[in-house]
């Protein structure tokens, strides 16, 4: 029987060894620790083994319990039960962790060692550069590097911007232009072509800025003029400006298809540059009988014109009729009330809305307003009152001064009327007959004339009390 049995696990050990293990170890899957016994008898089922099959039973044994002791986790390593070099398990003292289970992440050591200060000082794991405030210092060259090369240490490395061509040119100055006509700020256009190389093309920047100012208003025409005169040294030579105008001249029957009065403009464009000192006083006369265009024969005569007129004391800064919100108050204020005594002297509606339409401040109307009806109650007659109230209908029909305008301008005169009340004695009751009048021909709404302020009526009462005023009570 014994033969037989050694020959069967000589023939089959794996099968052998894995029944074995699994038989043995089935009553001890609970515990922590496995404990190998030497002195086990020497048989499986009554059947005796021979020393062979036993050394291949205990090696087996040995090598599946050093297997589940791998298995434990590395928080337990060191401190359980572990395995001697003969195979035999050993009883260690067991250490509470240093952290608890639940903490993920945690850099602090797990063997109690050291402070619990963060590894390397902070300096440490993905995406950290080093402590805060470090400096490191510059990297010496290595001599021995095969892609070492003496030259590049003398090297002086600059940043080369390409010269415009033609096609970039216009797309990248224009937007410039445009938005210094909104904000008017010429150190920033001088800077930002500064920084670009403009070559040859740079002779090209007063005409475009002049065309572009062509097709716009007339406070963009006298920004523009400004713009010229301070790019003219920093950024531009006068070579670069006579130049400029030479091409414009020569554009002319070009423009005055966008622009049909581009020869005049840019005859006044001509004669603001001569009083700025940016053209040379004798640039007009060297185009003197060799001019055949017409277009530039009328700039060049505008342009002498102005400069003649110019000796007499008129300044050459207001041809253009220049508006805008970048003027003072006060002056503004002048011209709405030029514009209001040149109405009621003309009785032209039609030019009084050109005029306030070229002042180009939308914002500033409750102002003419107020004006308006200031000049009415100051008039002495029924005609200044009918045409101011005539105007104001008019201007607010082509909505050139819309509600909230003709509100503010009415509410400021029912704001003064008492200061006014002192220079015009009738001032509340001509205000009255204004107001009735406005809310009848729709200027104003009923909210609006309901604000009317109205003087405080006096009554005399009777001969017994000596004939004083006494102010009514309601």
């Amino acid at each position: 029987m014994a033969t037989d049995c050694e020959a069967w696990l000589n023939a089959n050990p794996v099968a052998e060894a894995e029944d074995l293990s699994d038989s043995f170890l089935s009553g001890e899957e609970d515990n922590a620790g496995f404990v190998v016994n030497k002195n086990f008898r020497n048989e499986i089922n009554g059947n005796l083994l021979s020393s062979s099959s036993i050394s291949i039973h205990e090696a087996r044994l040995k090598a599946k319990a050093k297997r589940r002791l791998r298995k434990n986790s590395s928080r337990d390593s060191g401190r359980g039960d572990s395995l001697s070099d003969n195979g035999d398990v050993v009883s260690g003292t067991s250490v509470a962790p240093s952290s608890p289970k639940s903490k993920l992440l945690d850099r602090k050591s797990r063997l109690g060692k050291g402070r619990g200060l963060p590894k390397k000082g902070g300096a440490g794991g993905k995406g950290v550069w080093g402590r805060s405030g470090e400096v490191y210092e510059l990297e010496e060259v290595d001599q021995k590097d095969p892609n070492y090369d003496e030259a590049q240490e003398n090297c002086v490395y600059e940043t080369v911007v390409p010269p415009l061509d033609e096609r970039d040119f216009e797309k990248t100055v224009t937007p410039i232009v445009q938005e210094y006509f909104e904000h008017g700020d010429t150190n920033e256009v001088a800077e930002l072509l500064a920084e670009l190389n403009l070559g040859p093309m740079q002779s090209k920047v007063p005409s475009l800025a002049v065309s572009l100012a062509l097709e716009a208003k007339a406070s963009h025409r006298e920004l523009t003029s400004r713009l010229l005169a301070d790019l003219c040294g920093p950024v531009l030579s006068l070579s670069d400006m006579e130049k400029s105008f030479d091409q414009l001249l020569l554009e002319l029957p070009d423009l005055v298809l966008d622009t049909p009065g581009a020869p005049q403009l840019v005859g006044q464009f001509i004669a603001r540059a001569v009083s700025d000192q940016i053209l040379s006083k004798s640039y007009i006369d060297g185009y003197k009988g060799r001019v055949d265009c017409q277009y530039t024969r009328v700039s060049l005569d505008r342009a002498a014109v102005l400069l003649r007129m110019s000796m007499g004391g008129l300044r050459i800064d207001n041809q253009w009729g220049t508006g805008g919100g970048q003027r003072p108050v006060i002056q503004l204020i002048k011209e709405m009330i030029l514009l209001l005594k040149e109405y009621i002297l003309s009785g032209d509606s039609k030019e009084a809305e050109k005029c306030l339409k070229d002042l180009e401040v939308p914002h500033f109307h409750h102002e003419f307003v107020y004006e308006a009806i200031v000049m009415m109650l100051e008039s002495k007659g029924e005609k200044t009152l009918k045409m101011i109230l005539q105007l104001l209908k008019s201007l607010s029909v082509s909505s050139v001064i819309n509600i909230d305008q003709m509100r503010r301008g009415y509410e400021r005169v029912y704001m003064d009327i008492a200061e006014i009340n002192i220079d015009v004695p009738r001032a509340y009751f001509i205000l009255e007959q204004c107001v009735d009048k406005s809310f009848s021909m729709g200027i104003i709404d009923v909210k609006l004339r309901d604000l009317c302020p109205c003087r405080g009526r006096k009554r005399f009462v009777s001969e017994g009390d000596g004939g004083v005023v006494k102010l009514e009570s309601y």
